[in-house]
């Protein structure tokens, strides 16, 4: 099988070449290094095709769709503050780009498309757990951009028998994840400032709540709705693991794990996030076979440790 992995030099992206180089299958990467990491995937340099590129540009997408047989679309602006401070270059990436990707692969005769959706979807409802059925309220500009790409999906599996699959991720997280900049994720960033010698601060009182999903859990989600894409066609399913925890204690568990004993600092809460999130898997688990594999504290024990292993 020929993939395609757009973000291939990001977090996600990095780990699904990885897992496909790895299986044997011919593999395509696309990313323009603008928040992804050419070293994320230097051990496998000689055992795909890397081509730097950006999906803004339709001729660069319909050339690596070429002769592909899936196509797992990872690539995108991320972070919430990030695009509420640049809502126009979170649109063209996100929207615009994902809208390209679509078009190049139903030129190409894709057997699928795999989308990394968010959770950011939902917004701030109170209702636990999210359910797909419940209709949307993005609260960010970023959010707003993957509610449109779902429909796009949703239109070209209708009017273009595309095999699109939308995979709402509830934070994600893993070893290569960006730990540096502005907008960095939560643990990562608490890891590396910890590591640092440094005092983390936490967003707000700390109680809000995440479903954090080990990346392990995301890379079966898009191989397995790559290979079910034709029963799931046009669906929207969460991947998540189905559980809960505050930051307050996400970063007790962090600080344990690295064997340091230190308060964080509390700031004001910030712009457009959601206070509680909590995914219900089940529809992922009829249409995809999707059942997570590792939980929290697994994956929290793994990715504190490369972390530790890996900080400069």
């Amino acid at each position: 099988m020929r993939y395609l992995v757009t973000g291939a030099a990001g977090f996600i992206g990095s780990h699904l070449v990885e897992r496909l180089v790895s299986d044997g299958h011919d593999v395509v990467g696309l990313d323009n290094l603008s928040t992804g990491h050419r070293h994320n995937v230097a051990a496998w340099l000689d055992d795909f095709t890397f081509v730097e590129g950006d999906i803004r540009d339709l001729d660069t997408c319909h050339r690596v769709c070429e002769g592909v047989d899936h196509v797992l679309h990872q690539a995108a602006l991320g972070s919430v503050p990030r695009s509420v401070a640049d809502p126009i270059a979170t649109h063209a990436s996100n929207a615009t780009g994902t809208l390209n990707m679509l078009v190049a692969a139903r030129d190409a005769g894709a057997r699928s498309f795999v989308f990394a959706a968010s959770s950011s979807a939902y917004g701030d409802t109170p209702t636990l757990p999210k359910r797909e059925d419940m209709p949307p309220r993005p609260m960010s500009p970023y959010a707003v951009t993957k509610t449109t790409c779902e429909m796009y999906l949703s239109v070209f599996a209708d009017l273009y028998d595309l095999n699109t699959v939308g995979l709402r991720y509830f934070n994600i997280f893993g070893p290569r994840q960006d730990p540096d900049g502005p907008y960095a994720a939560v643990i990562p960033k608490f890891a590396n400032i910890l590591l640092d010698g440094g005092t983390p601060t936490i967003n707000g009182d700390g109680e809000q709540t995440r479903d954090f999903t080990h990346v392990d859990n995301a890379v079966q989600a898009n191989l397995k709705a790559a290979e079910h894409a034709a029963d799931a066609r046009g669906e929207i399913v969460n991947i998540a693991c189905g559980d809960r925890i505050s930051i307050n204690a996400l970063y007790r568990e962090i600080a344990d794990a690295l064997g340091i004993d230190r308060d964080a600092e509390h700031g004001p809460p910030r712009a457009g996030d959601v206070r509680d999130s909590l995914a219900d898997v089940s529809k992922a688990a009829r249409f995809i076979d999707y059942h997570p594999e590792v939980d929290v504290a697994t994956g929290l024990g793994r990715t504190v440790a490369w972390f530790r292993d890996n900080h400069e």
